[in-house]
Order: C-alpha cells, then structure tokens, then sequence
C-alpha cells in the first residue's frame, strides 16, 4: 500500500495482549490491570484473518507485541499459525524478556528469527525499581538463551530517562563490545497518563552519542542503507562485536520513512503511535463482514495515517497521545 505521502505501508505491529508481567513506570500504571475485557481482546483466529487480509493489501511484516506477549496462554501456537499467511516474509516479536528464557527455543523453530528486548538498566536494584519488581537476572538469562537458540539479530531496547539511567550509556555501549548483540537508546515520548508523569525526564540521543563518541570512536556502519535500520541510526564502536542504535522521535522525526500500522489488542487499527484516530476492525469482524469489507478498512486507516506525529521539543516533549503504550501495543 502507498498512502497519500508516498509512504509504502509493509509493517503491521500486532499486540495479542495488553497485559504485562511488569509495571514500567513510563509505560502503564501502578496498578498494571486491563481495562479491557477478555471477550473484548481479539481471538488468535481474528487476528490471523486480519493479517491474512493485510497481506493482500501490501503488508509483508509482522511484529507481535504486547503488553507482554509471552504472558498470553498460546503464543507458540499462534506464531506458527502466522507463519502460514501467504505473503507475510517476515515475523519478529518484542518483549520484556522476563519469562524468555523458557520460551526461547520453542519460539525459534515456530518461526520467529529476529527478537527485540526492552532492558531500561544494567543495575538490578534499578531495574527492578523502574519495572516496580521485576528481575534483571531472568532478562539475562532470557538474552543468552536467544543467543544459543539462534535468533539474530538480538535487539536491546533502552528508553533515556534524564535522572534514571542517563548514568548508564557508556554501560550499555560497553555491553556491545564483546557482545554480538544490538543496543538501542530509544527517547522517551509522552504517551498517556504514564507520559504525562514523566515530563522533565526526556533526554535527547544527541547526549547519549556525545557521551559514548567521547569515550569511545562510533563507526557508522554504511551501506545500502545509509546507516538506518528502519527507524534506528546504525553503529559500532570500533572492534566491538554488537551494535548500537539510536531512535530519535522526539529530536529527529523519521515520520517521511514510516511504514508502519498497529493493531490493538482490542481489536482496533491505529496509522500513527502517536495519534489517537482509530480503525474498529473488531466489530464489523463479528458482524461478519466480508473479506473485501476488511481490506477497505484496513485502507481507511492508511488513508487517515498523518504525515509527521507532532510531538515537538523545546526542553519538554508535548504529549499528543492518550493511551499509554500498554493500552496501545509497543
């Protein structure tokens, strides 16, 4: 699909769950309950009918996303029954990594290749601090069960927190050093209640290179590509064996390169993270609409896809979503 800017639209991010195993500050609230009834979530068997249909629309990737997608009963399953639909190449997944250790394996020969993992500190007492409880230990042991399984690349994913971890950038640049691994310093976006309490804690990208280019030499790694992988800015410190990437929405729009749609896990189609125009793809599925009724909905939503996100900065990111990033999918 090409929407009115010319973008190809190839990436559909699709969340089987907005429940989590951990309590993210920046990301959900204290209390981490669904608002969201289980006869509201979409049904694995829905969720595939719309890939299906997305796929004859133009859509060749899929990534699964949660709340925490590991922690809903089936995944495995579901991920195999994914990597039937015709004209989907490509199936990748994100998670906290908390119970990846056990799932590793299994996911690997459903099909799934590549896998991203948010890890926000190398510091136990601080981690478990910014996830309210959760244990750095079992995201290790989630990281080097990955690597023996076989996936690559193995994406890390840091979220800057000016005042929580901006102490940590030369940590996690070390990390990639004798590691195979990718690590992505990520700026914090103001998304919902959760962004709304985070204001005054945003870091620019900019700091976080300067701060590793003046430890260490950064090579950009060039090629076809310029550099970027999707929305990351791609490099190495010299000799290092990983990779280290920036994703910059707030100090750098990428928005003219965006290839992406969301579907929620109840069931609705969102073209931009940061807008909340929506697509209700759920209830004409049980109304029983046809397969060329879902494609047209599907192409509303692409036509409704904006041509940049609006979150400007000027010392603070000004929240333009209401949803929080649990309620909406990573």
């Amino acid at each position: 699909m090409i929407d009115k800017y010319n973008r190809e639209i190839n990436y559909l991010r699709v969340s089987i769950t907005d429940r989590c195993n951990l309590r993210c500050t920046y990301c959900m609230p204290k209390e981490g309950l669904s608002t969201i009834g289980h006869d509201d979530i979409l049904r694995y068997e829905e969720i595939i009918r719309i890939v299906t249909e997305a796929a004859k629309t133009g859509i060749a990737k899929v990534r699964v996303t949660g709340g925490e997608p590991l922690v809903r009963r089936g995944v495995v399953d579901f991920i195999r029954m994914l990597g039937t639909v015709r004209g989907i190449e490509d199936i990748s997944l994100t998670t906290n990594g908390i119970l990846l250790a056990d799932y590793a394996q299994s996911l690997f020969e459903a099909g799934i290749k590549r896998i991203n993992i948010s890890l926000d500190s190398l510091d136990a007492r601080k981690y478990a601090r910014i996830t309210r409880g959760g244990d750095l230990q079992a995201v290790l042991r989630g990281i080097a069960a990955s690597n023996d399984a076989g996936f690559s690349p193995i994406k890390i994913n840091t979220v800057m927190i000016k005042g929580f971890n901006d102490d940590e950038v030369l940590d996690f640049a070390r990390y990639t050093i004798d590691r195979p691994y990718q690590v992505r310093f990520i700026e914090l976006m103001p998304l919902g209640e959760a962004g709304a309490r985070n204001d005054g804690r945003y870091l620019s990208n900019a700091f976080v290179r300067n701060a590793i280019g003046n430890a260490y030499t950064l090579e950009p790694l060039n090629g076809s590509r310029n550099a970027i992988d999707g929305p990351a800015r791609l490099y190495r410190v010299a000799g290092g064996r990983g990779v280290i990437g920036f994703i910059s929405p707030v100090s750098e729009h990428f928005c003219d390169s965006c290839n992406r749609l969301r579907l929620t896990a109840d069931g609705h189609l969102r073209a931009c993270l940061m807008s909340d125009n929506e697509v209700d793809l759920k209830e004409p599925l049980r109304r029983g609409c046809s397969d060329g009724d879902l494609q047209d909905l599907i192409r509303a939503a692409v036509a409704m896809k904006p041509r940049k996100h609006g979150i400007v900065h000027d010392g603070n990111a000004i929240r333009k979503c209401m949803k929080d990033m649990s309620a909406i999918g990573g």
